[in-house]
């Protein structure tokens, strides 16, 4: 009887030192587990487009690489275009596929998966601040964006879409955890 008393003491005592271990645990401590969490928490307000914000529609062009370029999304129905022979010029709108994935035709979403790397972190700003390298999956990608000759000519997005991709980002710490500083 004394033995199984004693016993059970040992797994409560043990229970409770683990508990206790668990909720140690910070939101503050430079871990893959919080960088993840705060990776993640950002990306979803940041989805990944084929064209930056100097690109509006309609769209001008008389590049004869840009050209065959956006080709490929009218093959895909995302623009429409119209041609001016004389000036050489193609003239790119949206159509309700390219309305859709935005003004800067965004593809979808990362999800971090794994850390590979970070710095040790320093006093930046008054912050401690790492630089966190990842490793991410795209999600919620639109069809067109899966087609392989959309993914030809625009090799970025085929590399974002490989599932081998990474990058790096650079988090700061406060009160309360970490964050991607603005």
């Amino acid at each position: 009887m004394k033995k199984t008393m004693l016993i059970a003491a040992f797994a409560l005592s043990l229970a409770g030192c683990s508990w206790l271990l668990a909720g140690c645990k910070s939101a503050t401590d430079p871990t893959p587990e919080n960088y993840l969490n705060t990776i993640n928490a950002y990306l979803p307000d940041h989805p990944d487009c084929l064209l930056d914000s100097s690109v509006t529609f309609p769209y001008t062009t008389s590049d004869a690489a840009r050209t065959k370029q956006l080709d490929t999304l009218v093959k895909s129905q995302v623009l429409e275009v119209g041609r001016e022979p004389a000036m050489h010029v193609s003239r790119y709108t949206l159509t309700q596929t390219g309305t859709a994935a935005g003004p800067h035709l965004c593809f979808g979403y990362r999800n971090a998966t794994d850390i590979v790397s970070s710095t040790t972190p320093a006093m930046t700003n008054g912050f401690p601040e790492t630089k966190v390298t990842y490793k991410y999956k795209l999600h919620d990608m639109p069809m067109w964006a899966k087609s392989d000759e959309v993914q030809a000519a625009f090799p970025v997005l085929a590399h974002e879409a490989s599932g081998d991709a990474t990058d790096t980002i650079t988090l700061a710490q406060d009160r309360v955890g970490w964050s991607v500083p603005n």
